[in-house]
């Protein structure tokens, strides 16, 4: 477990995600963190070790500076970083529930987080509902006294819903003694757009994997809490079943990290401009995205997020078969999954990465395109498109 250093609250973000955590390394004085890449630590003396590490799934200087890093741009104060974003959530919830416990997602979670809530949680004795977190009254009705949990996802995968972080934190807190913690999922915006923390969330849920590493060549995830009790929990689970960042994977997400802030606004430029593009072709039967005046949830993004995101999702006229057509014909626009990385991605989410929300009532519609618009040339990115389109 590893705490945000209150000296770096004060700084701007850009500067914390370049400098929180990681000062230059003590001995040689290298202003990058070095990859500690290495298994155990030696100790001079039997039971103790030089500088509190003495084998790396318990905790590892390269992890360590991670975990600071991204508490402090959470404005948390304890950090545990993990080998990816749903072994991150699988730690967030065996931490918090029990066989009997009862856990609400929303109606149109990530298809991995269903499959895990699904498939491992409900079997092992878990209830979960779905439901529309947009809709606080849909939230409050479906509060149980055995509720645990309220996992959000806010802009959500694929359909970009919103929900308003303030509200359901305040509606959490008013069932009083056994409350529902409030995990937010905040893995599209990005702490640069929107901090759960300070709205009043208890858990920060990432998969680093995507914006925070931003190159699309490490996989990794991330809980940051200002709860003492579940940042000790967490970093205790994580050493016990061990499912831990590795050094070089952190290093690769703390590279990552230090250009976040001026990748999101290119991201989010680019995100601008292709939807106006979406918006006025006529192959495009609906835009998602939160920016849009006409988007269910508009006015919340707009207090809750600094900007809205880099990710768009459309349906196409003539369903399934031209949607996947359209996907196909991208140049720019790789045909792949995952997401969040500087080049343009574009995939088929029922084909692909909601698959195991089929026949459930998460189902995506067959239609829906999702794009995660990359850093490249705009206009390059926006002939791409209507090549497709056409």
């Amino acid at each position: 477990m590893d705490a945000g250093r209150d000296d770096n609250q004060q700084d701007g973000f850009a500067t914390r995600a370049i400098h929180a955590g990681q000062e230059p390394e003590a001995g040689t004085g290298a202003v990058v963190v070095p990859i500690y890449q290495t298994s155990t630590f030696a100790q001079d003396v039997t039971g103790q070790t030089r500088a509190g590490y003495d084998y790396s799934r318990a905790g590892n200087p390269t992890r360590t500076a991670l975990q600071e890093a991204l508490a402090a741009l959470e404005e948390g104060r304890h950090g545990v970083a993990y080998a990816s974003g749903m072994a991150a959530l699988d730690a967030a919830l065996r931490t918090m529930l029990r066989p009997g416990d009862h856990l609400i997602i929303p109606n149109d979670a990530y298809g991995g987080s269903y499959r895990l809530v699904n498939s491992v949680f409900a079997p092992w004795g878990v209830q979960f509902t779905p439901v529309p977190l947009g809709d606080l009254d849909a939230v409050r009705a479906a509060i149980r006294p055995e509720t645990r949990v309220v996992l959000c996802e806010t802009p959500t995968n694929p359909l970009l819903g919103i929900a308003d972080i303030a509200g359901l934190a305040q509606l959490c807190a008013e069932v009083g003694a056994g409350a529902p913690k409030l995990v937010v999922d905040n893995t599209f915006a990005t702490p640069y757009l929107q901090r759960p923390l300070a709205l009043g969330a208890d858990v920060v849920l990432h998969s680093t994997t995507k914006y925070l590493g931003g190159h699309s060549d490490v996989i990794g995830g991330a809980l940051i809490t200002s709860d003492d009790a579940l940042g000790e929990a967490f970093a205790f689970q994580a050493k016990a079943v061990g499912g831990v960042s590795g050094p070089f994977d952190a290093w690769l997400t703390l590279r990552g990290l230090k250009t976040l802030a001026v990748r999101m606004d290119r991201h989010c430029d680019n995100a601008e401009a292709v939807v106006e593009l979406l918006r006025e072709h006529p192959r495009v039967a609906q835009v998602y995205y939160p920016g849009l005046d006409a988007h269910p949830g508009h006015d919340v993004a707009a207090g809750q997020m600094l900007r809205f995101g880099g990710m768009v999702s459309f349906r196409v006229v003539g369903g399934q078969h031209e949607a996947t057509k359209v996907c196909e014909r991208t140049r720019l626009f790789t045909l792949a999954e995952s997401l969040g990385g500087v080049e343009s991605l574009i995939e088929h989410p029922g084909l692909m990465t909601h698959m195991s929300v089929a026949g459930s009532p998460l189902q995506v519609p067959d239609d829906l395109v999702r794009l995660s618009v990359g850093i490249e040339d705009v206009d390059d990115l926006l002939a791409d498109l209507a090549d497709a389109l056409d």
